[in-house]
């Protein structure tokens, strides 16, 4: 099944399938926006910014766009093959990738394509674009931030924005980000809180309580906007 999903043309069939998908939510869903407010001093500065949504609410994605779309903005996604049609089906949005994760232990070619995704990150972020990333992908654990999304606000000085999103009526997969599937003509949430900073001279200590603190706040911002749609969370 792997090698048939990672075939170049069944990865653009799936691309522009995950695009018309995404596309019907944002255009069907009622939407359902708080504390957005707090991302306009960004916008009205020249600096860039970070925006997080767990790995799960990639389907709902598309909704950001109206927010994000003000300026340029670009996803950090894996390079792996489920990662290629959402990078295609972002594409067609408008909003292109850069291919990136963390890198196994021992895997050098995949450490050097790592370092590479993270100096085209801090490049695109130094400038006035926005960079929204699943913190807890492609591997998980699930609502669990990696550190890497907090290196680039740390170099950049980028103020990070946590987002929680959901809808309903909505099915989750029964996979291990509980992705959620939301059917059209239902109502949507997203729920924003920051603008959050990394100091520069954050240490390894402090990162780490970052990482928890931070993971616990877009996991409520999450259950948040489940209970604006009325959905329990799993």
């Amino acid at each position: 099944m792997k090698r048939l999903i990672r075939r170049p043309g069944v990865q653009r069939v799936l691309g522009w399938a995950l695009f018309g998908y995404m596309w019907l939510m944002l255009r069907t869903i009622r939407w359902r926006l708080e504390n957005v407010e707090c991302v306009e001093p960004a916008w009205a500065s020249q600096t860039g910014a970070v925006g997080l949504l767990w790995h799960g609410r990639i389907p709902l994605g598309l909704a950001l766009g109206p927010v994000w779309w003000r300026r340029p903005v670009s996803l950090l996604i894996s390079p792996s093959g489920d990662g290629e049609f959402i990078a295609q089906a972002m594409a067609h949005a408008g909003m292109p990738s850069i291919r990136g994760s963390t890198a196994k232990k021992g895997d050098s070619s995949k450490a050097r394509a790592t370092v590479a995704a993270f100096r085209e990150a801090l490049d695109w972020v130094s400038g006035p674009r926005g960079l929204i990333i699943t913190p807890d992908g492609p591997r998980g654990p699930a609502e669990k931030i990696a550190p890497g999304a907090l290196q680039i606000a740390r170099r950049t000085g980028a103020p990070v924005f946590l987002i929680g999103v959901a809808a309903a009526p909505s099915v989750q997969a029964d996979s291990w980000d509980r992705a959620m599937f939301a059917l059209p003509f239902g109502r949507g949430a997203m729920v924003y809180d920051g603008p959050l900073h990394v100091p520069a001279e954050a240490d390894e200590a402090m990162i780490e309580r970052l990482l928890e603190d931070w993971s616990a706040r877009l996991s409520k911002a999450t259950r948040r906007a489940e209970a604006l749609v009325g959905r329990r969370g799993d």
